[in-house]
């Protein structure tokens, strides 16, 4: 399918150029040809011309076939956003619960609960395992200078350790498909003590 454009382009254009050395051995012809010189002077510039819209043509089905051949990649890349935007609550969930058990009461805890923080534990790993194979990340927040586009600012966390602008603390974790925000990480970002 993409050789069809430059095919005919081609075509037409050997017929433009065989037409055009017909007309300029017409010319040669004499007195005869002195009478319709108006008239081949007038038929070359339709054949410039009509050779000159066919190459625009062909010109812009090879850029109509790029632009679509894009648009179907970054379909294919985004065609499940809305429903992993929709899976990231499961995730936090997953996080939460297991955030809600700290690592010292861990070695205290009776086997039955042992063995339910595993599950969960494996759920989130297979959850996020998901995600990476569909090109969802998580992004890395603590430490990484704010950027509006990848993170929600919730406060500010007066401080000399870090330069201002710089991510405390996260709050909830964010996402990007792609290139692609797919939810904005909420963080505490670092100010200059007063």
């Amino acid at each position: 399918m993409s050789d069809t454009p430059n095919k005919a382009s081609a075509e037409l254009e050997a017929a433009a150029d065989e037409f055009l050395a017909r007309a300029e051995a017409d010319t040669l012809m004499g007195a005869e040809a002195d009478a319709r010189d108006g008239e081949i002077a007038s038929l070359k510039e339709e054949v410039a011309a009509g050779k000159d819209r066919l190459l625009r043509y062909a010109a812009e089905a090879e850029n109509t076939k790029k632009r679509l051949e894009r648009e179907k990649a970054e379909a294919t890349l985004y065609a499940a956003t809305n429903f992993a935007r929709d899976l990231l609550s499961v995730a936090d969930s997953l996080s939460r619960a297991l955030a809600a058990v700290p690592d010292g009461e861990r070695a205290v805890i009776d086997d039955t609960m042992k063995k339910f923080l595993d599950g969960i534990e494996m759920t989130e790993r297979e959850l996020l395992n998901v995600f990476q194979r569909h090109n969802i990340r998580k992004l890395e927040t603590v430490g990484q200078k704010f950027d509006p586009n990848l993170h929600q600012a919730m406060f500010e966390v007066p401080t000399s350790e870090k330069p201002p602008g710089t991510v405390m603390q996260e709050v909830q974790a964010g996402y990007a498909v792609g290139d692609r925000c797919l939810r904005p990480a909420l963080v505490g970002v670092a100010k200059a003590e007063n």
